[in-house]
């Protein structure tokens, strides 16, 4: 057995005996009074969920635990080969998209490597105001320095197949005059030495179909969004570390911030169309998981490096836009359920479709277990058995499965001096400690949103493909409590129900429904806030001290915005940008 293979043996075997004696525990908790059908479905309910709850603590604590890996030395000189940075828009704000390109361009000029890489900003934009603005700002961009044949503009009349069509779009028509091409996100702002070494890492490797960064979080205000981006800057590089040496060369792409060989990409990834119509048939929505997966069987190295910086990426600000854009992955992964049986698949890439699809599924089966454990407990015949060594040695045990991982890392950073970065021991404990407390009191309302998106799903609902509000910090009261007004109804329903047939339970669910009843102050709460200078709570390395990258692009948006955007010239085709209304 292979390093890779037995890696993911014993991490498979961890959750699965930890889930399974959870499990154990359970039942004898609940069956001291006899056991039955309820009974046994909620230790099932109980082993699956736990499953999933163990496996992501034993993910971030192999990460954490494991020996930094050695850095990779690149070759020097430029990259060899030809690389489009493309940049898929969707109704976004085209001056912030604009001023990204440009900086990322002059970032790239630092490095002298430039002239190996071509910018391709593909719309899909449906609004003919932001079609024209974007015309217009798109004349800045070819004023930058170096942008002569270097910059491209298309946007398409008909968006099939969303940001993957627009994608394969693109390698049809230009895949040819590159190597690789770095896909971006609108939001997406990269280091140009990142974006070099990327380059080269595929060079040196004829094998290496794509290389997957790990975005970090950057520009967030709000309570939510910077604990959204203290999370994706101090915890999540170890869990993604873990996830790494599980999947080895079966890796993840994310479908952003990652470099393709467009070889590889378009004799592998064509993808299909689901038969029958959205939410379960159509375009695939969560086509990089997929894509990722037809590299693999193909025979292509698909690999994550957590230890490649200057990656980054911006946020949503509050709840109901992380809602929003949750909604749209969960119908895309729900879709992988059609293919997790399709020939030729790696094993770890049916896990990973099935690892996604329970990343939703998962929180109706929270909910059930919540219902008939409820159900079990208001039964006339029932009586409620006080909590004893089992049920205590359980609470510690979903605790440990869910805090030791991030406590891990905070020891970690004490000792190879990480910690320093992010302000301090005490100021990134702190951090910790708030992001814990603060997504566990959002759970509740993430549970019942990812609950209904998965039974409108299952129901027919098609979400769609929503533009995404970016800068969209604050929600007003009104406005969050017109987004979850049904959360409270369910949370007060579900405690009165339990105050009249089972008021045992009252204290057990107050953890879940008291955030559920106070919904919408705490998606207003958590979308307020302008981040200080040097905060006490989520702070980052990037927020302390920003790199020149994102400097040089704040600068240029500063500059644009003031100056105006002025007419543009006409446009010609393809070799400055191509234009289509």
């Amino acid at each position: 057995m292979n390093r890779p293979r037995a890696i993911r043996t014993g991490a498979l075997a961890v959750a699965a005996l930890a889930s399974v004696g959870g499990g154990a525990l359970y039942f004898r908790f609940i069956t001291e009074d006899g056991s039955g059908l309820l009974d046994w479905l909620r230790v099932i309910l109980f082993v699956i969920t736990g499953f999933w709850l163990v496996w992501g603590g034993v993910t971030g604590l192999m990460g954490t635990l494991s020996r930094e890996p050695a850095r990779r030395r690149d070759a020097d000189g430029a990259p060899k080969g030809m690389t489009a940075v493309l940049v898929p828009i969707y109704n976004e704000d085209p001056a912030e998209t604009f001023s990204r390109v440009a900086a990322m361009n002059r970032s790239l000029i630092a490095t002298r490597q430039a002239e190996r890489f071509h910018f391709a900003i593909l719309s899909d934009t449906t609004s003919p105001e932001i079609g024209a603005a974007e015309v217009t700002w798109f004349e800045h961009l070819l004023r930058e320095p170096l942008a002569d044949g270097r910059f491209f503009y298309r946007r398409r009349e008909r968006n099939i197949g969303k940001k993957a069509g627009n994608i394969e779009d693109f390698i049809q028509r230009a895949g040819a005059a590159y190597d690789y091409a770095l896909i971006l996100d609108a939001d997406s702002l990269m280091e140009g030495d990142t974006i070099v070494s990327m380059a080269r890492r595929m060079d040196g490797d004829e094998r290496l179909g794509l290389l997957q960064t790990v975005p970090v979080v950057i520009n967030a205000q709000s309570l939510f969004g910077r604990m959204m981006a203290f999370s994706s800057a101090y915890l999540s590089p170890y869990f993604a570390r873990g996830s790494a040496r599980m999947q080895d060369e079966e890796g993840p792409y994310w479908g952003h911030n990652a470099i393709v060989r467009i070889g590889a990409f378009a004799s592998s990834c064509g993808l299909p169309v689901l038969s029958g119509k959205p939410p379960s048939g159509g375009h695939i929505l969560s086509h990089d998981y997929v894509e990722a997966a037809l590299l693999a069987r193909a025979g292509w190295k698909v690999e994550l490096d957590p230890m490649l910086r200057g990656s980054y990426e911006e946020g949503p600000e509050n709840l109901i836009e992380y809602a929003k854009r949750d909604r749209r992955w969960c119908q895309g992964n729900l879709q992988h359920r059609r293919l997790i049986g399709a020939s030729g698949l790696k094993f770890w890439s049916r896990f990973t479709f099935v690892q996604g699809i329970m990343a939703y599924v998962a929180s109706p089966l929270w909910l059930l277990l919540l219902v008939v454990s409820l159900l079990a407990d208001a039964l006339p015949d029932s009586r409620f058995i006080p909590p004893d060594d089992a049920i205590w040695i359980l609470a510690a045990g979903v605790a440990i499965a869910l805090l030791l991982p991030k406590f891990a890392i905070v020891m970690r950073g004490m000792f190879d001096g990480r910690n320093r970065a992010f302000g301090g021991t005490i100021r990134v404990l702190l951090s910790v400690v708030g992001e814990i407390v603060l997504s566990t009191i959002m759970a509740p309302i993430m549970l019942c949103f990812q609950s209904r998106a998965v039974f409108q799903i299952l129901s027919g609902i098609d979400g769609g493909w929503p533009a995404t509000a970016r800068g969209v910090a604050h929600v007003e009261f009104g406005t969050a409590f017109a987004a979850s007004w049904w959360i409270v109804v369910t949370g007060a329903v579900t405690l009165g129900l339990a105050l009249v047939f089972a008021p045992q339970m009252v204290p057990w669910l107050l953890p879940v429904t008291g955030p559920a009843v106070a919904a919408p102050l705490v998606i207003t709460l958590t979308s307020l806030g302008a981040a200080p200078e040097r905060p006490l709570l989520f702070g980052t390395d990037f927020a302390l001290a920003p790199t020149d990258v994102a400097k040089t692009q704040r600068m240029i948006h500063e500059t644009w915005t003031v100056d105006g955007p002025n007419p543009p010239n006409p446009l010609p085709g393809l070799v400055a940008g191509e234009v289509h209304a």
